[in-house]
C-alpha cells in the first residue's frame, strides 16, 4: 500500500480538517495557549496546520509554510505548555473519533518536533526578525483549562 493510501486509509484530508478545527477551537478559547495565537487568524493556522500534516503524514505536499524550527524559534513552549497544547489535542482526537492508525502516527510525530519546539528558558528563543518579539506570556492566574 502507498503512503497516500494508508493516508486515505485513515481518514484523508477530511480527518485532518476536523481534528484541526476542534483543536484550535479550543486553543483560541484556552485563557493561556490563546495568547500566542492572539495575531493569527484562526483559519490560517488551521489551513496551514492541515497542509503540513497532511504533507508529513503521507499525503500531496501543499505546504509552503514555515518549518517547524523556523516557525516557533521565537516562541517560548515549555514542558508544561506542551503537554497543554497535546491534552487538547489527544481531547480533539477523541471528538472527531479519528482513526487509530492516524492518533499514533500523529502524537509520534508530534513527539519528534518536542525537542525542536520546547525551550529551557525564553532566553532560547531569538525573533525570526529584528522586530519580532519572543513569545512568552506566564500562565494566567487561577489559569483553569476549559
Amino acid at each position: 500500500m502507498s503512503k497516500n493510501e494508508n493516508f486515505e486509509k485513515m481518514g484523508g484530508r477530511k480527518a485532518l480538517i476536523t481534528i484541526n478545527k476542534i483543536f484550535y477551537d479550543k486553543v483560541y478559547l484556552d485563557p493561556w495557549l490563546k495568547l500566542y495565537f492572539e495575531q493569527i487568524p484562526q483559519q490560517h493556522i488551521e489551513d496551514q496546520q492541515v497542509d503540513f500534516m497532511q504533507k508529513i503524514l503521507g499525503g500531496e505536499n501543499l505546504f509552503v509554510g514555515k518549518a517547524p524550527p523556523v516557525a516557533h524559534m521565537h516562541v517560548f513552549v515549555s514542558e508544561e505548555l506542551f503537554a497543554l497544547r497535546q491534552e487538547l489535542l489527544k481531547d480533539a482526537f477523541i471528538e472527531a473519533k479519528a482513526h487509530p492508525k492516524l492518533v499514533e502516527k500523529w502524537l509520534m510525530l508530534d513527539q519528534s518536533f518536542k525537542r525542536i519546539i520546547v525551550k529551557k528558558s525564553p532566553n532560547d528563543c531569538q525573533g525570526r526578525f529584528k522586530t519580532d518579539p519572543v513569545l512568552n506570556f506566564p500562565k494566567p492566574r487561577g489559569y483553569v483549562k476549559l
